[in-house]
């Protein structure tokens, strides 16, 4: 049996508590997590891919177990390029679960060896999202018990 090898996909624009909650769950469960930066072509991103990968290199720094990645293209097939057992996702709220269930029946389809794994958020996290974050940085509102220190003051940054 090889090393169990997790990748947790995202736009992570920004990175936030609720994502590092999963992340650092899902950093004891398995030998290897990969956080992958997908571009959601649905939304406009505040921060830049380099950006991103840095915010979420310096909030798991002390998870040695886990790196950093980005990817375009389909998760499937970066989950086999990468020999990934396993796509970890989180659930919030009922409401993700739908939109969730149709995604990992499509990944399912297109990949049957990739199995995906739910973690629930942690219920201080239940509501939180990038966009919520960034609507409430760009009001100047307290997202200090939201977000990990740094992302704080590059959201802080983008919005002066």
């Amino acid at each position: 049996m090889g090393k169990k090898l997790a990748i947790c996909p995202g736009s992570f624009d920004p990175i936030t508590n609720g994502h590092l909650d999963i992340i650092t769950r899902g950093a004891k469960v398995f030998d290897e997590v990969i956080v992958a930066i997908f571009n959601n072509s649905s939304k406009q991103p505040l921060f830049t891919v380099e950006e991103r990968i840095h915010l979420i290199q310096e909030a798991t720094k002390d998870l040695p177990n886990v790196s950093v990645d980005v990817s375009e293209g389909l998760l499937v097939d970066y989950a086999h390029e990468k020999k990934a057992d396993v796509i970890l996702r989180g659930l919030r709220a009922v409401s993700d679960f739908e939109y969730e269930m149709q995604i990992t029946s499509m990944n399912k389809k297109l990949e049957p060896t990739i199995e995906t794994f739910f973690m629930m958020t942690n219920n201080q996290y239940s509501f939180l999202s990038s966009s919520i974050v960034k609507e409430v940085a760009k009001y100047k509102g307290s997202i200090d018990c939201l977000v990990p220190e740094v992302v704080a003051k590059a959201l802080r940054e983008k919005f002066k």
